[in-house]
């Protein structure tokens, strides 16, 4: 389908959407028209009354509501002059695939590219164009790969795809919103009986009668009926839409193998099915590690980091750029299922560019770490840019600390409720006077069903695991604050808390062990961990 059909469909579709409310409008009119000449009396007035009230979200959908423009990505506008090699890259691209470049180019901190177009005339007459270009996209892409993305987005360029998406998110948006304002409208009419039957109740009550309850079955019903008939509409412009923004995005991979080559276009897809997801385990887990602890990673870190975590989690990354998704996120998703995308590039003919040797993407900016640190003066809140910044091996040493240190308050709180805290020393003195304050201490802590239904010796095995956890986060506790021991950065697997020698760990575990047996000995754990 061409540019021009696809627009005129476009045009269509929403057309109906104007259509529909034009002859809902005229039904309700027909049906006042014959209240008016079949019925009289008061009920006609109530009749026509309801018929105007449904009219309102109708009209207000047709003509009172303006489509809203979502808001851009935050991101850094990169000039020529700043960066000239990802300028004439993204110009080298377009020529290829047969489009004019782009006019801006804006670096987000998504794992992400996006094109967009200030079309006028719906989309009739081209506009400003916008390039959206993520950091993190490109820090785990190398130049080809990096390519064939480019190329996909100048492939909808190319098939004026960005013209026509305003036009067609313009009728989403009014169906939702249309949509939306019926069904406030019922669930306001089912509150307002809710209420008042309640406070009839509340009366009937107060005379000593029995309340009859709130029965609101019915209310709104019409409201919600009319928000079917355009649920009805919209659920076939939906999926009418949807199959030719899918027909746009399997154009646009063939742009970015045309430009890129099969194998670094098929690769681009697998590797941003894992980038995506380390990204955001990336952002949770070290990022903002520390902002509980006020702390946030040097300047340029916040997203820089995430090249190590790549580096050191390869075989994680390659078992998930292996399974791709074999459904679309949602029926009306625009982008077909990720298999059968990379599954349509890899059938084609081997076009002899497999191999090639690249560079990472990164490499096509001028200075990576100042736009990375820049990018954080214009994503980051106000708040975050004004945490204190420190190395990644102290943010996480410091921020473990604290968090470790807040945990162990509840604990603290169990064992001095019992006259046994709050610190490990007191613990074990109180432990060698009373042994039997152990199972006391362990029995405030939350248990599982099974384990309350126990008893006797029973109990006690239950019990003594949860003992031993505790005990050993105090520990920790207590070794971190002397200096003694140090949570470790580790970019392949969870921070470790790194204790003062070889064989002290294993030491640790039998000590422990030591303190919750049936015969309690605290001797070692103190010697181990308490000694000066």
């Amino acid at each position: 389908m061409g540019a021009s059909l696809r627009a005129l469909r476009a045009l269509v579709l929403l057309a109906g959407f104007y259509l529909l409310g034009v002859v809902l409008l005229a039904a309700l009119v027909g049906a006042d028209y014959a209240l008016v000449t079949w019925l009289h009396g008061p009920i006609v007035f109530k009749l026509v009354i309801v018929s105007v009230v449904l009219a309102i979200p109708i009209v207000r959908g047709m003509f009172m509501l303006r489509t809203p423009k979502g808001e851009p990505p935050a991101g850094i506008v990169v000039t020529e002059a700043q960066e000239p090699l990802l300028w004439r890259t993204v110009r080298d691209i377009a020529q290829q695939v047969g489009t004019r470049a782009p006019d801006e180019i804006v670096l987000i901190d998504e794992v992400n590219a996006a094109v967009s177009e200030d079309a006028g005339l719906l989309g009739l007459r081209p506009g400003s164009r916008r390039l959206y270009l993520g950091l993190p996209l490109m820090t785990g892409l190398d130049e080809m790969q990096l390519r064939a993305v480019l190329a996909h987005e100048m492939g909808h360029y190319a098939n004026f795809d960005t013209r026509l998406t305003p036009l067609i998110a313009r009728g989403r948006a009014q169906l939702i919103r249309t949509i939306g304002h019926f069904h406030e409208r019922a669930d306001g009419k089912v509150a307002k009986e809710r209420a008042k039957q309640e406070k009839k109740d509340e009366k009937r009550v107060a005379k000593g009668k029995k309340a009859k309850g709130v029965d609101t079955t019915g209310e709104g019903a019409t409201y919600r009926a009319m928000a079917k008939i355009y649920m009805a509409y919209g659920n076939f412009y939906m999926r009418a839409t949807r199959s030719t923004s899918r027909r746009q995005e399997l154009a646009a991979d063939l742009a970015s193998v045309r430009v890129a080559g099969r194998d670094s276009a098929a690769s681009a897809l697998r590797e941003l099915n894992a980038l995506d997801s380390a990204h955001d385990f990336y952002m949770s887990s070290y990022a903002t590690l520390g902002v509980g602890a006020g702390l946030l990673p040097r300047p340029g870190q916040v997203f820089g980091g995430l090249r190590r975590l790549l580096d050191a989690r390869s075989a994680d990354l390659d078992e998930l750029r292996r399974e791709l998704s074999t459904e679309p996120t949602s029926p009306y998703d625009s982008h077909p299922a990720l298999a059968e995308r990379v599954a349509r590039i890899e059938a084609l003919p081997d076009d002899g560019r497999a191999g090639q040797a690249t560079r990472p993407a990164l490499e096509l900016l001028a200075d990576a770490d100042a736009a990375l640190a820049a990018l954080e003066q214009v994503v980051l809140t106000p708040e975050a840019l004004a945490l204190k910044r420190v190395d990644w091996e102290d943010l996480v040493h410091e921020s473990m600390t604290l968090y470790v240190g807040q945990g162990a308050e509840e604990i603290r709180e169990a064992f001095t409720a019992e006259g046994a805290g709050p610190g490990l020393a007191e613990l074990l003195d109180a432990v060698d006077a009373d042994p039997a304050v152990r199972w006391r201490i362990a029995d405030r802590f939350p248990k599982s069903e099974q384990a309350a239904a126990t008893t006797g010796r029973t109990a006690r095995e239950f019990a003594r695991p949860v003992l031993r956890r505790a005990l050993n986060q105090l520990v920790s506790v207590e070794l971190t604050a002397r200096g003694a021991a140090r949570w470790q950065l580790s970019w392949s697997e969870s921070a470790a808390l790194v204790y003062p020698a070889d064989g002290f760990e294993e030491q640790l575990g039998l000590a422990l062990d030591a303190a919750v047996s049936d015969q309690p000995d605290t001797e070692s754990l103190r010697k181990l961990v308490l000694a000066p």
